[in-house]
Order: structure tokens, then C-alpha cells, then sequence
């Protein structure tokens, strides 16, 4: 499962069971890390998740700030919830990308563009994982 944690929402994605295709799945409103984890890991049952990827907000010289250091303390408290082996995955520009490629080739509203960005940059940083363990390693699922 691919997460895409920001201040105001938590945007999902999942890949098939070959993991080779991700699809973004939702967009939680955060409210309190209780009521989120309580619905991430609702998503994780249902789906029989193995492993968590977290986008991680690099700066663009490379450098971790605040909000790289709220995404590990995410990742840690909802360890402790469910745990899980996770990784994290360096996002720079996925939002941006993804919401270039929602103007540019699904002509979509601001609004709607809103309402699917989270869970489509998810998708997105998820892709890049298995896109890499399938270029770098040969790794096939059974």
C-alpha cells in the first residue's frame, strides 16, 4: 500500500496482486491520528496488505525538513497500531506531476482535481516502487 501522508489528508493506493499496477484506492480527511489509523488500517484488512510505502517529502537539494520528520512520526505511531514492514520513497514533484498529468490529459476541474490528488500521488509513488523492484531485481510475484 502506497501513502501519501500530508497535513490535511492521507491519500491511498494498492497494486494488484502481481504488483506490478498501482491504483489509487482513497483520500482520508485527517481529523486525529486515532480516527485515521483506525480507517488505514480498515483499508489494510480488507486488502491483506504486506507492506506500507510511504512518500517521503524530500526537499529538492535532497534535504529532510519538518515535514519529512511528521511523515516518519506518522509511519512510527501507526507501526504501533498495525505492524507492517514499511519503507519510505522519496516523492519530490509527485503532486506536481500528478496534478500536471490530471489538467493536461483528464482535463479535470480544480475541484475535482482536488478530490483525487492525494490518493493519485499515492498511486504514483507506489508505481515507482514496483516499477523498481520489477526493473532492478527481476522480482516476480507468484
Amino acid at each position: 500500500m502506497g501513502l501519501d501522508v500530508g497535513t490535511k489528508t492521507v491519500g491511498l493506493a494498492v497494486s494488484d496482486r502481481t504488483r506490478t499496477i498501482a491504483s489509487a484506492l482513497v483520500t482520508i480527511h485527517r481529523k486525529k491520528f486515532t480516527l485515521d489509523a483506525k480507517q488505514i488500517v480498515q483499508h489494510i484488512e480488507e486488502r491483506s496488505v504486506a507492506a506500507l510505502v510511504y512518500g517521503l517529502p524530500v526537499n529538492m537539494d535532497g534535504s529532510e525538513g519538518p515535514e519529512c520528520q511528521s511523515v516518519r512520526q506518522f509511519a512510527r505511531n501507526l507501526d504501533q497500531k498495525f505492524s507492517l514492514p514499511y519503507a519510505f520513497q522519496d516523492e519530490r514533484l509527485s503532486t506536481a506531476a500528478v496534478s500536471r498529468l490530471l489538467i493536461d490529459e483528464a482535463d479535470m476541474t480544480r475541484k475535482r482535481r482536488a478530490e483525487v490528488v492525494d490518493k493519485t500521488a499515492a498511486a504514483w509513488i507506489l508505481q515507482g516502487v514496483l516499477d523498481f523492484l520489477h526493473r532492478s531485481t527481476g522480482w516476480e510475484s507468484a
